[in-house]
Protein backbone atom coordinates (compact mmCIF):
# COMPACT_ATOMS: atom_id res chain seq x y z
CA UNK A 1 0.00 0.00 0.00
CA UNK A 2 1.48 3.44 -1.06
CA UNK A 3 1.58 6.49 1.10
CA UNK A 4 -0.46 8.61 -0.73
CA UNK A 5 -3.21 5.33 -0.27
CA UNK A 6 -2.62 5.35 3.21
CA UNK A 7 -3.02 8.63 3.83
CA UNK A 8 -6.69 8.92 1.46
CA UNK A 9 -7.59 6.06 3.33
CA UNK A 10 -7.61 7.85 6.80
CA UNK A 11 -8.76 10.92 5.90
CA UNK A 12 -11.62 8.78 4.24
CA UNK A 13 -12.35 7.31 8.06
CA UNK A 14 -11.95 10.34 9.68
CA UNK A 15 -14.60 11.91 7.41
CA UNK A 16 -16.81 9.23 7.88
CA UNK A 17 -16.14 8.68 11.52
CA UNK A 18 -17.24 12.65 11.56
CA UNK A 19 -20.57 12.09 9.54
CA UNK A 20 -21.66 8.95 11.57
CA UNK A 21 -20.76 11.60 14.61
CA UNK A 22 -23.35 13.98 12.95
CA UNK A 23 -25.93 12.13 12.78
CA UNK A 24 -25.99 10.47 15.74
CA UNK A 25 -26.18 13.56 17.25
CA UNK A 26 -29.11 14.71 15.47
CA UNK A 27 -31.06 11.65 16.50
CA UNK A 28 -29.65 11.53 19.97
CA UNK A 29 -31.39 15.11 20.26
CA UNK A 30 -34.87 14.20 18.71
CA UNK A 31 -34.78 10.88 21.26
CA UNK A 32 -33.57 13.21 24.49
CA UNK A 33 -36.68 15.27 23.16
CA UNK A 34 -39.37 12.78 22.89
CA UNK A 35 -37.95 11.42 26.50
CA UNK A 36 -38.33 14.66 28.66
CA UNK A 37 -38.41 14.20 32.19
CA UNK A 38 -37.57 10.47 31.47
CA UNK A 39 -34.52 10.95 29.07
CA UNK A 40 -32.06 9.41 31.56
CA UNK A 41 -33.87 6.40 31.72
CA UNK A 42 -34.65 5.92 28.09
CA UNK A 43 -30.86 6.38 27.62
CA UNK A 44 -30.36 3.65 29.98
CA UNK A 45 -32.12 1.46 28.02
CA UNK A 46 -30.69 2.30 25.09
CA UNK A 47 -27.19 1.72 26.85
CA UNK A 48 -28.58 -2.09 27.64
CA UNK A 49 -29.67 -2.48 24.25
CA UNK A 50 -26.10 -1.82 22.40
CA UNK A 51 -24.23 -3.14 25.47
CA UNK A 52 -25.51 -6.16 25.87
CA UNK A 53 -28.09 -7.28 22.38
CA UNK A 54 -26.30 -5.68 19.99
CA UNK A 55 -22.60 -6.69 21.84
CA UNK A 56 -24.26 -10.92 22.14
CA UNK A 57 -25.90 -10.86 18.72
CA UNK A 58 -24.12 -9.84 16.32
CA UNK A 59 -27.08 -10.58 13.85
CA UNK A 60 -29.75 -8.13 15.31
CA UNK A 61 -26.96 -5.55 14.74
CA UNK A 62 -26.48 -6.40 10.75
CA UNK A 63 -30.15 -7.07 10.27
CA UNK A 64 -30.37 -3.44 11.43
CA UNK A 65 -27.76 -2.30 9.39
CA UNK A 66 -28.20 -3.88 6.25
CA UNK A 67 -29.50 -2.02 3.25
CA UNK A 68 -31.02 -5.06 1.86
CA UNK A 69 -33.60 -5.80 4.51
CA UNK A 70 -36.53 -3.34 4.30
CA UNK A 71 -37.77 -0.94 6.64
CA UNK A 72 -40.83 -2.74 7.64
CA UNK A 73 -38.88 -6.01 7.72
CA UNK A 74 -36.85 -4.28 10.44
CA UNK A 75 -39.63 -2.71 12.56
CA UNK A 76 -41.29 -6.12 12.51
CA UNK A 77 -37.77 -7.44 14.39
CA UNK A 78 -37.78 -4.56 16.66
CA UNK A 79 -41.41 -5.44 17.74
CA UNK A 80 -40.49 -8.98 18.18
CA UNK A 81 -37.31 -8.62 19.77
CA UNK A 82 -38.28 -5.01 21.72
CA UNK A 83 -42.00 -4.89 22.46
CA UNK A 84 -43.40 -4.63 26.07
CA UNK A 85 -39.35 -4.89 27.02
CA UNK A 86 -38.37 -1.40 26.46
CA UNK A 87 -40.46 1.78 26.89
CA UNK A 88 -42.38 2.55 23.89
CA UNK A 89 -40.21 6.17 23.06
CA UNK A 90 -37.64 4.16 22.72
CA UNK A 91 -38.95 1.71 20.44
CA UNK A 92 -40.97 4.16 18.24
CA UNK A 93 -37.44 5.85 18.17
CA UNK A 94 -35.84 2.97 16.62
CA UNK A 95 -38.43 2.23 14.43
CA UNK A 96 -38.12 5.97 12.76
CA UNK A 97 -33.77 5.42 12.74
CA UNK A 98 -34.45 2.14 10.99
CA UNK A 99 -37.18 3.79 8.81
CA UNK A 100 -34.85 6.31 8.11
CA UNK A 101 -32.06 3.98 7.11
CA UNK A 102 -29.99 4.69 9.93
CA UNK A 103 -29.77 1.47 11.93
CA UNK A 104 -25.64 0.86 11.55
CA UNK A 105 -25.86 4.53 13.88
CA UNK A 106 -26.83 3.15 17.50
CA UNK A 107 -23.89 3.37 18.86
CA UNK A 108 -23.02 7.18 17.67
CA UNK A 109 -26.90 7.99 19.28
CA UNK A 110 -26.00 6.31 22.00
CA UNK A 111 -22.55 8.26 22.39
CA UNK A 112 -23.85 11.52 21.48
CA UNK A 113 -27.39 10.62 23.64
CA UNK A 114 -24.72 10.72 26.89
CA UNK A 115 -23.10 14.18 25.87
CA UNK A 116 -26.46 15.40 25.59
CA UNK A 117 -27.18 14.25 29.19
CA UNK A 118 -23.91 15.38 30.57
CA UNK A 119 -24.78 18.70 29.29
CA UNK A 120 -28.09 18.82 30.77
CA UNK A 121 -26.94 17.93 34.22
CA UNK A 122 -23.72 20.20 33.81
CA UNK A 123 -21.52 16.58 34.38
CA UNK A 124 -18.09 16.91 33.04
CA UNK A 125 -16.38 13.99 32.04
CA UNK A 126 -12.80 13.68 33.11
CA UNK A 127 -10.24 11.20 32.19
CA UNK A 128 -7.99 10.51 35.26
CA UNK A 129 -5.16 8.65 34.65
CA UNK A 130 -2.21 7.48 37.41
CA UNK A 131 0.55 5.35 37.89
CA UNK A 132 -1.78 2.83 40.24
CA UNK A 133 -4.95 2.05 40.66
CA UNK A 134 -6.45 5.28 42.72
CA UNK A 135 -8.56 3.63 45.35
CA UNK A 136 -12.61 5.67 45.97
CA UNK A 137 -10.45 7.99 49.11
CA UNK A 138 -8.22 9.28 46.94
CA UNK A 139 -10.84 9.53 43.59
CA UNK A 140 -13.01 11.62 46.00
CA UNK A 141 -10.45 13.99 47.63
CA UNK A 142 -10.24 14.75 43.19
CA UNK A 143 -13.90 15.82 42.66
CA UNK A 144 -13.85 19.33 45.07
CA UNK A 145 -11.10 20.69 43.30
CA UNK A 146 -12.21 19.31 39.78
CA UNK A 147 -15.97 20.60 40.40
CA UNK A 148 -14.03 24.24 41.14
CA UNK A 149 -12.29 24.25 37.88
CA UNK A 150 -14.88 23.04 35.80
CA UNK A 151 -17.94 24.83 37.20
CA UNK A 152 -19.71 21.37 36.93
CA UNK A 153 -20.61 18.04 38.29
CA UNK A 154 -16.96 16.10 37.50
CA UNK A 155 -17.13 11.96 36.46
CA UNK A 156 -14.18 10.43 36.57
CA UNK A 157 -12.83 8.17 34.05
CA UNK A 158 -9.93 6.29 35.79
CA UNK A 159 -7.29 4.68 34.05
CA UNK A 160 -3.51 3.64 34.62
CA UNK A 161 -0.57 4.15 33.02
CA UNK A 162 2.71 2.83 35.11
CA UNK A 163 4.83 4.93 32.82
CA UNK A 164 3.84 8.24 34.82
CA UNK A 165 6.02 6.93 37.50
CA UNK A 166 3.48 8.99 40.19
CA UNK A 167 1.20 11.56 40.12
CA UNK A 168 -2.27 12.24 38.35
CA UNK A 169 -2.69 13.42 34.59
CA UNK A 170 -6.86 14.60 33.49
CA UNK A 171 -8.41 15.21 30.29
CA UNK A 172 -11.21 17.55 29.59
CA UNK A 173 -12.25 17.13 26.59
CA UNK A 174 -9.06 18.03 24.30
CA UNK A 175 -7.18 19.56 27.16
CA UNK A 176 -4.69 17.71 29.03
CA UNK A 177 -3.97 18.83 32.42
CA UNK A 178 -1.18 17.26 33.39
CA UNK A 179 0.45 16.90 37.04
CA UNK A 180 2.29 13.60 36.81
CA UNK A 181 6.03 13.56 38.54
CA UNK A 182 7.40 12.32 34.84
CA UNK A 183 6.04 16.11 33.78
CA UNK A 184 7.58 17.73 36.82
CA UNK A 185 10.83 16.13 36.59
CA UNK A 186 11.20 16.68 32.74
CA UNK A 187 10.17 20.45 33.68
CA UNK A 188 13.01 20.15 36.35
CA UNK A 189 15.36 18.83 34.08
CA UNK A 190 14.59 21.78 31.37
CA UNK A 191 14.75 24.43 34.31
CA UNK A 192 18.35 23.46 35.54
CA UNK A 193 19.43 23.34 31.62
CA UNK A 194 17.89 26.32 31.01
CA UNK A 195 19.63 27.90 33.71
CA UNK A 196 23.33 25.86 32.75
CA UNK A 197 22.92 27.96 29.44
CA UNK A 198 22.13 31.40 31.36
CA UNK A 199 25.14 30.79 33.23
CA UNK A 200 27.37 29.89 30.61
CA UNK A 201 26.20 32.93 28.82
CA UNK A 202 26.36 35.50 31.42
CA UNK A 203 30.03 33.58 31.98
CA UNK A 204 30.61 34.44 28.49
CA UNK A 205 29.45 38.34 28.59
CA UNK A 206 31.47 39.18 31.38
CA UNK A 207 35.09 37.66 30.11
CA UNK A 208 34.48 39.14 26.87
CA UNK A 209 36.37 41.81 25.96
CA UNK A 210 34.98 45.46 25.06
CA UNK A 211 34.03 46.05 21.86
CA UNK A 212 36.56 48.25 19.91
CA UNK A 213 39.32 46.38 22.11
Amino acid sequence: MSANTAAAEKTSETAAERSAARVGEVFAQGLIGAAGKDADLVVAELDAIVNELLGKVPAFEQTLSSASISAEQKTQLLDKVLGGKISPVLLNFLKVLVEHGRGEALRSVQRAAHDLLDTLHRRVRVQVTTATVLDEASAQKLVEPLRRMTGGEPVLERSVDPKLIGGVVFRIGDTVFDGSVATQLERMRTQLLNRSVHEIQSGRDRFSPPEGN
